[in-house]
């Protein structure tokens, strides 16, 4: 099936225009597997809630948002929930206010609205006519929202990997940077020397997004808010929806609506 879907692809990158739209539906649990596309892709759901995965970095993307991933970049999407992906594969070369990193933005509803109208336009639109329009609006549309602080970055330094997929499994341990030193035969200032230099952000910065991650995904399977507070690693569920508001401007209770 998903070598397939890869075939069923191609078309979508050998054109002419800048850009083609994609729709595909995934029945919960599922999984693209490890691939990618050699243009550009704004990956968005109108439903569901997408889980990608890739050696750049881990993101969790709710309908109320996308991901835009770089040409080439290997990536896996788990499927939380029944998933209906309406896509874009775009020449980023087109515009140089198109993002250049892998990044979440939000969708508005304009945007919204125009993807799910541009997986009816043909491939090889013709130029000049309404279609063409509608996806230089798209376009348009990309280049001016915000990007959305929904992104993991994951090193490549093996100790500092060890450390992270740790982290990941474990969000709840409260392991410090010292005790990770101490561990690894390291200095304290090693390790957050590392994180910075491999990741951009502090250890204390990473870890924090970590457990964010976790707690996206756990409430995205419909998880107790108070479960998912203990499995993060905060202490109670009013410091966890204080850190969660903080950081998203609204509660965990609300941010999936």
């Amino acid at each position: 099936m998903i070598e397939e879907r890869t075939t069923l692809h191609l078309a979508f990158h050998d054109t002419a225009r800048p850009m083609a739209a994609m729709e595909v539906d995934y029945p919960a649990g599922s999984s693209t597997g490890l691939h990618s596309h050699p243009r550009a892709q704004l990956l968005h759901a109108i439903q569901g809630v997408m889980i990608v995965r890739s050696e750049a970095g881990n993101w969790v993307v709710p309908p109320s948002r996308a991901v835009w991933l770089a040409a080439d970049i290997e990536h896996e999407v788990r499927m939380c929930g029944d998933v209906k992906i309406r896509t874009l594969f775009i020449d980023a070369t087109f515009s140089a206010d198109l993002p250049t990193g892998n990044c979440v933005i939000a969708v508005s509803p304009l945007l919204r609205e125009l993807i799910v109208a541009a997986v009816a336009i043909p491939i090889d639109y013709p130029s000049g006519g309404r279609d063409e329009r509608l996806m230089r609006l798209i376009l348009d549309e990309i280049c001016r929202l915000d990007v959305l602080p929904l992104h993991l970055p994951m090193p490549s330094e093996p100790r500092l990997k060890r450390i992270c997929e740790a982290i990941r499994s474990h969000p709840d341990r409260p392991s410090t940077a010292q005790d990770w030193a101490s561990a690894l035969g390291l200095t304290a200032k090693t390790v957050h020397r590392l994180f910075v230099s491999e990741t951009g952000f502090t250890f204390g910065q990473w870890r924090q997004q970590a457990r964010l991650l976790f707690a996206l995904e756990r409430l995205a399977h419909g998880a107790r808010i108070i479960d998912v507070a203990y499995d993060s690693g905060y202490a109670s569920q009013s410091a966890f929806a204080a850190m969660f508001r903080r950081h998203f401007g609204v509660p965990p209770s609300l941010f999936y609506r």
